[in-house]
């Protein structure tokens, strides 16, 4: 009376128990106020890039301690670089203050055992590539009302 349809095996899963190199991401969300405007810059090799920096604080602040009193937020800086010529156009464009959503790929980058551990290059960092940014809101405007009498 009803003829079955053959199902198809071509059904693939949504996940993998293999690793595969093309799927991997490391990917960091922030979403703060520039800290200031975002600067042109050139590599040794004479390639523009951007660099700007991005601040977030952590809100609520952590539980009360046990004498009740609270520490408070701390604002934590993130530094971004660009290297995408559109991006860098627009970027170029930003102002200190403006509160942006930013999506970076990041990189972890070990410390060079040779070097002194008071640089940059004797200290672990985190490397990050401006991937997307959009602006939320401009900077706040500074509101000066002057009295006329």
């Amino acid at each position: 009376m009803f003829a079955r349809a053959p199902i198809s095996r071509a059904i693939t899963r949504a996940f993998s128990t293999t690793a595969s190199r093309s799927s991997d991401v490391s990917k960091l969300v922030l979403v703060g106020r520039l800290g200031k405007d975002p600067e042109v810059r050139m590599t040794k090799s004479d390639k523009e890039y951007v660099s700007y920096s991005v601040a977030t604080t952590n809100y609520p602040p952590p539980p009360p301690g046990p004498d009740g009193t609270r520490q408070e937020s701390k604002t934590t800086w993130h530094h971004i670089l660009s290297f995408n010529p559109g991006a860098n156009n627009y970027l170029r464009n930003l102002q200190k203050g403006s509160h942006v959503y930013v999506e970076a790929n990041f990189e972890l980058r070990e410390a060079d055992s040779e070097a002194d551990p008071n640089t940059p290059q004797g200290q672990r960092q985190i490397f990050l590539r401006h991937e997307n940014i959009r602006v939320l809101r401009g900077p706040p405007q500074n509101h000066s009302t002057e009295e006329s009498s």
